[in-house]
């Protein structure tokens, strides 16, 4: 599945991931009407609301990024109805040719890791026939359970062409207080150790110069991003934190290698509430809030171009 994402990275010429992590407080009203008038005040109401702003944003970006990255979450909040919205979302992001990376964020051990990567990544028996659940090409892992709690994932992905990307250090501010603790045998740090993993993990599922096991380094932390580039020589890095979290182009500068591949960088808020935002704000009303998302990567693409790859 890596050759793919890279395919997509090369032909758009963008090492953007689009995160659909929907709220409902980001949705126009008029959308947000249109689904109470139609199923009233409930769970399905958000679903729908949820659903119509992933379509209409989606068909303003598809052209531009290779893939986008729906948030679980902000799904199940809604509950089956929610997790409708989700299907169809990854529904209809295949369906317009993008690559769909499933944030997750699993973590368990055994029979429940392997229900897990079955449901997101591969596929069950139901009589005779096997279906694809969700059908997702890539999920993030926590791998704070160990191995058992990876690899299951790691054999999924595998059997059926798809891919990982593992939490090593993560973006938000208090990911230090366990992952940078540092061990006193070894004298590295918790997410260090993840990393060495990681290598393990993948080295079975190499595609070229790299494995389906890529892992996930927030742009938050640059310094980590360039130290994690020479450990994981082989893993694909998917980096959030980009934008609303403050991460900017030139801090990505270490996250790729030399020949501009090796990371993905994600936005989601950024891109998919834009319309609220500075500074598009001013320039685009609700009606139009799809065409500010497309701006916000057009936007991206050039600062990650120019700052972090050189172009």
């Amino acid at each position: 599945m890596i050759e793919k994402l890279i395919d997509e990275i090369v032909k758009k010429d963008a090492p953007i991931v689009a995160g659909l992590d929907p709220q409902l407080s980001m949705i126009p009203e008029h959308i947000m009407n249109a689904a109470i008038q139609k199923y009233g005040e409930t769970l399905e109401a958000a679903g729908e609301a949820i659903l119509g702003f992933n379509i209409a944003i989606v068909d303003a970006i598809a052209d531009l990024v290779p893939a986008v990255k729906p948030q679980i979450a902000m799904y199940e909040r809604y509950g089956v109805p929610g997790l409708m919205a989700y299907e169809s979302t990854v529904d209809y992001c295949h369906r317009k040719g993008l690559i769909v990376i499933a944030d997750i964020k699993r973590g368990d051990i055994g029979s429940t890791s392997a229900a897990y990567a079955d449901g997101h990544l591969g596929k069950v028996t139901v009589g005779s026939e096997t279906i694809a659940p969700f059908d997702a090409d890539f999920a993030t892992v926590n791998p704070y359970l160990g191995s058992d709690g990876v690899k299951p994932f790691v054999d999924v992905a595998k059997e059926n062409d798809k891919g990982l990307f593992i939490l090593v250090k993560t973006s938000n501010p208090s990911s230090g207080e366990f992952q940078d603790k540092v061990f006193s045998d070894n004298a590295k740090s918790l997410y260090e150790t993840v990393a060495d993993m990681v290598n393990v993990w993948g080295a079975d599922s190499m595609h070229g110069d790299y494995s389906d096991v890529g892992a996930v380094v927030g742009a938050t932390y640059p310094e980590v991003g360039e130290k994690m580039r020479k450990v994981m020589k082989n893993s694909y890095i998917l980096v959030p934190g980009y934008g609303a979290q403050g991460g900017k182009g030139e801090d990505l500068k270490a996250f790729f290698n030399k020949d501009g591949l090796g990371a993905i960088v994600n936005s989601s808020r950024g891109i998919i509430a834009a319309w609220q935002k500075e500074p598009y704000k001013d320039k685009f009303d609700a009606k139009h809030f799809a065409d500010a998302s497309r701006q916000a990567v057009l936007d991206m693409k050039e600062d990650i171009n120019k700052n972090a790859l050189g172009k």
